[in-house]
């Protein structure tokens, strides 16, 4: 387990995408539930692949956003990314 990360979870993104005339969609943009908008610099790779972090299967895009390559998934017709959760602090009692 990567430090910091206890588990990843599904989270559905709104995403800003371009359809091409050949019907292939390409992300430009992820924006989250919060209005942050996170602009795709590019898109490495893109195939039919399956979540095997959180489930679920489409076309997974291995993009840079901000200088780190991330896995956005298009589940036709929706997006979704692999949600890193933090680690629930420890309980004190009695501190």
């Amino acid at each position: 387990m990567v430090q910091g990360i206890q588990r990843r979870q599904k989270r559905y993104v709104e995403v800003i995408s371009r359809t091409g005339t050949d019907g292939r969609v390409l992300p430009l943009a992820v924006v989250w539930e919060d209005g942050r908008t996170f602009a795709v610099d590019r898109v490495v790779d893109m195939r039919r692949a399956a979540s095997l972090k959180v489930g679920g299967t489409g076309v997974r895009y291995i993009c840079e956003i901000m200088g780190t390559r991330t896995f956005l998934y298009y589940e036709d017709p929706l997006w979704f990314v692999e949600e890193k959760v933090p680690p629930e602090e420890p309980l004190v009692i009695g501190g």
